[in-house]
């Protein structure tokens, strides 16, 4: 789950990381009460800042025809200004499609002179199955680019999670970006509350980007994190009320929201052959072969090992609500689950959904001799494939 960049400061600033001040406001109003604190505490400008889930907002541009989702104002009604033309907005960026995302909320915060910016991350390190924090001199830009061109510049330190982050690891990493006197001791602080939100708050990844030295309004240099990105475990939000509550459902797509009702893992696509399959290995190599034969995938589509009669109808629902499906691959490898309740979820699927379009079917392992019998009897007009080649085969032919 993805959450916005204030609920990531939330976050951060609960486990000691210093954070800009400011507040997340939805209307124009709020905007100047929040601005109008700000400049009284001292500040000489702030920041409006669009709260979308993808990056590029500030070179991104609004279909109404505004040039930017990240504005500094020098003033009170500046700020109000751009929180009037960017509130109710689509604003259209590199990662958001043409379609773009309605701004719903800005972030108004203090925009204090920045000295120098930081890469910051915490995150899974899959080789050494701990957790690694890294940093890096080259803040503000994108890690990728850092790691193709001067991986040398990226300083990376493993932590165990037996005794989570110590504080020789957080000066470690503070001294390596260069850091000097007070700034070292702010340096480990923040590093070391940047673990703690990773790790106790069950994170899939916490960036800074970036980590800044700032001169604050009275004159004193401190290091800030003037952004966040928080990406978590979908599977421990059950231990994380108070996180799940900030789950934002007009971030994301509408199927993909029904889908986790079911318990289904979904994500569309944009081709016209839908997947169905138990098993996220066996999902990507389905979309794979699809891909090699001439079509191009819909969706991923996992039921998972143990899907029940319903979910398979629910998944169908699903896969029919997209209107660029014109096929349906089902392919199934039963181990613990049983490929007669998927036949029989299939058979149920289509006979509620009234299915017109092609469907191939490709069950092999558990109970397989039943699930076929099912299908064989269910006067339903099917493909049957005998394998994933052949089966693969068979939709692209049937969908072209």
């Amino acid at each position: 789950m993805n959450i916005h960049e204030y609920q990531a400061k939330q976050l951060l600033a609960q486990y000691g990381v210093a954070v800009p001040g400011g507040d997340a406001v939805r209307t124009p109003d709020e905007a100047r009460a929040v601005a109008e604190k700000l400049f009284a505490a001292g500040q000489k400008m702030v920041v409006v800042k669009s709260q979308i889930h993808a990056g590029g907002r500030g070179k991104g541009t609004f279909t109404s025809g505004f040039k930017g989702g990240v504005k500094l104002a020098k003033s009170v009604e500046e700020a109000h200004e751009f929180a009037r033309a960017m509130l109710g907005q689509v604003l259209v960026t590199q990662q958001t499609g043409p379609e773009g995302r309605e701004v719903k909320t800005l972030l108004i915060a203090a925009a204090e002179e920045i000295k120098k910016e930081f890469y910051c991350a915490c995150l899974l390190d899959r080789a050494s199955s701990r957790p690694i924090m890294m940093v890096s001199t080259e803040g503000g830009m994108d890690i990728e680019e850092v790691a193709a061109k001067t991986p040398e510049k990226i300083v990376r330190e493993t932590i165990d999670p037996a005794v989570g982050m110590m504080p020789y690891q957080a000066r470690k990493l503070a001294a390596a970006l260069g850091l000097k006197g007070d700034l070292i001791n702010q340096g480990a602080k923040q590093f070391l509350g940047i673990y703690r939100t990773f790790w106790e708050c069950d994170a899939a990844m916490v960036e800074i980007n970036p980590l800044c030295i700032v001169v604050t309004p009275d004159g004193r240099e401190a290091l800030v994190c003037v952004d966040a990105k928080i990406g978590l475990d979908d599977n421990a939000l059950f231990r994380h009320k108070n996180i799940l509550e900030m789950r934002d459902l007009g971030e994301e797509a509408p199927l993909e929201i029904e889908a986790s009702k079911f318990n289904l893992n979904y994500i569309k696509l944009d081709g016209s052959i839908a997947c169905l399959v138990n098993g996220a290995g066996l999902a990507m190599a389905t979309m794979d072969i699809i891909q090699h034969f001439g079509g191009s995938p819909a969706n991923f589509l996992d039921v998972g090992g143990g899907a029940s009669k319903d979910q398979v109808t629910a998944a169908f629902k699903i896969i029919l609500s997209d209107p660029h499906v014109k096929g349906i691959l089902v392919n199934i490898f039963g181990g613990i689950m049983d490929c007669n309740v998927i036949a029989t979820g299939i058979v149920a699927a289509v006979k509620e959904t009234g299915l017109k379009l092609p469907l191939v079917v490709r069950l092999e392992g558990n109970n397989v001799e039943a699930g076929k019998k099912t299908l064989s009897e269910s006067g339903l007009k099917l493909i049957t494939g005998d394998s994933m080649a052949d089966a693969a085969k068979k939709v692209v032919a049937a969908v072209n």
